[in-house]
């Protein structure tokens, strides 16, 4: 049994936070060595005067950090991580970089961790192609593509019109699917120390992307109707941040659809003081939401990324984006520096479904797949506080007392489901609790593994007291 007492006094935000940070710090400096016995949930609560929810909460929060282990009638102990076999210890820079999804999905669990297009037999239709092109294009596929084809510049000019807007195919660069298309943009445009602004909860492969590149991250506040123009104002006035990367249009993992309004004031505060923005689409063009785009609004500003990956298929790594004038050689440059450059199989394919109508044939049958599931789901979690999109492969679930997110997570990887903590989402490690979970629904191959996945999260979310004492 430890005398160690944690100094909450130290940092903001909610206490159980700067209570499991407290304890973080003691191991890392030793004055919690491994092997130790963190004082019982009860002691604590009284010795520091807070409850003993409190403790629960900052307990379960340093086990999923892996710092200690809980045994059942016995009490939470410190981690020897030195005596974890070589294999199995954990690289700093893997945590750093790899979020808190699971690298390798075991094959038994239901995945509700991935919002990739629903299988609908696609496959068949790209396996066709990929022999056409065999036939037609054998020098081309056994060499690198040194030029590119009107057709994939074509392409991509068809994919991002959206909303009236369309860009023009000089100012369009193909790309290994949007993800890549941000990260040349980033590269591109900014050089190592730059500040890159991102929403608090984000597509984070993205912030994590930019830090590897040597990039700085800040968060800007957001609220249900996105980015907040004043915190953005305030950022770009203290920081000076090179640039913004947004999500408008469903934003993931949100959902929040920005009205026009806000996205003028984003626009006109980024061009008021000099930052570029990226405008990822990804989800905007299955939600039959007629906003204008940011590209539209500040052409001369903004880059918007797009693929094939949502609504098609996202093993062909289909991706464009569109630039402001005079930037699409520099991008392009930089995707293959970056990349290796574009396989010409993949881009060929990934114009030849566009051009052909099919992708977006292939996207209509995928967004009536989602709506049947996003229907589903909400009836079968009927009652609970979510957030959804008809048209959107994932719903936002709000977590009810005592859940935390990632402890939910574990809980349903001990029942046979995936789903993604609001942890895989934060671009910076945050000090605001959401309590929520995404859980994305394009993956089951069967509408009842859809529906036992979803069972199985209710019967979670209804039992959630006794399953919470259990974790910690």
């Amino acid at each position: 049994m430890t005398n160690w007492l944690p100094d909450i006094s130290r940092g903001s935000g909610p206490v159980y936070l700067r209570l499991a940070d407290s304890i973080e710090s003691a191991i890392s400096s030793g004055a919690l060595p491994a092997g130790s016995k963190l004082p019982p949930q009860r002691n604590l609560a009284y010795d520091i005067g807070v409850t003993i929810g409190t403790i629960g909460r900052a307990y379960a929060l340093v086990h999923e950090r892996g710092l200690v282990a809980g045994e059942v009638g016995r009490g939470t102990y410190v981690l020897n991580r030195s005596e974890t076999p070589p294999g199995e210890q954990i690289d700093p820079l893997t945590v750093s970089l790899g979020g808190t999804r699971i690298q390798d999905a075991p094959a038994n669990k239901i995945r509700f961790d991935t919002t990739a297009a629903p299988d609908l037999g696609q496959g068949k239709i790209i396996a066709g192609i990929l022999a056409e092109i065999g036939e037609q294009h054998l020098s081309e596929i056994s060499s690198y593509s040194r030029s590119f084809p009107r057709n994939w510049f074509e392409a991509g000019r068809l994919w991002l019109a959206r909303s009236g807007w369309t860009p023009e195919v000089e100012n369009i660069v193909p790309t290994l699917g949007a993800h890549a298309a941000a990260i040349a943009v980033i590269a591109a445009v900014s050089a190592p120390g730059d500040k890159i602004v991102f929403e608090d909860l984000t597509y984070t492969q993205v912030s994590r992307s930019a830090r590897l590149l040597g990039r700085r991250t800040l968060t800007v506040d957001s609220d249900e109707f996105g980015v907040i123009p004043e915190d953005f104002e305030r950022l770009c006035q203290q920081q000076h941040p090179k640039i913004a990367f947004l999500m408008p249009t469903v934003h993931n993992p949100t959902l929040a659809i920005m009205p026009y309004e806000r996205r003028a004031a984003i626009a006109a505060i980024a061009r008021k003081h000099g930052v570029w923005l990226i405008e990822d689409d990804l989800y905007g063009g299955m939600a039959d939401d007629d906003t204008p785009l940011l590209a539209s609004i500040a052409p001369d500003r903004t880059f918007l990324v797009n693929g094939l990956s949502k609504s098609v298929a996202a093993g062909v790594r289909g991706g464009w984006v569109a630039c402001p004038p005079h930037f699409a050689q520099r991008i392009k440059v930089t995707h293959r520096m970056i990349t290796g450059g574009l396989p010409f199989i993949l881009a060929e394919t990934c114009a030849r479904l566009v051009e052909s109508g099919m992708a977006h044939e292939i996207g209509k049958a995928s967004v009536e797949e989602l709506s049947r599931r996003v229907r589903l789901a909400r009836e079968q979690l009927q009652g609970f506080d979510f957030e959804s999109h008809i048209h959107a492969p994932f719903l936002w679930l709000k977590l009810p007392e005592p859940w935390m997110s990632g402890t939910f997570k574990n809980a349903a990887f001990r029942d046979g489901v995936l789903v993604d903590d609001e942890d895989e989402f934060k671009a910076a490690r945050g000090e605001r609790p959401y309590h929520r979970v995404r859980i994305g629904f394009s993956s089951p191959k069967t509408g009842q593994e859809l529906i036992s996945g979803l069972m199985i999260l209710r019967r979670l979310l209804e039992n959630g007291g006794s399953a919470y004492d259990g974790e910690i």
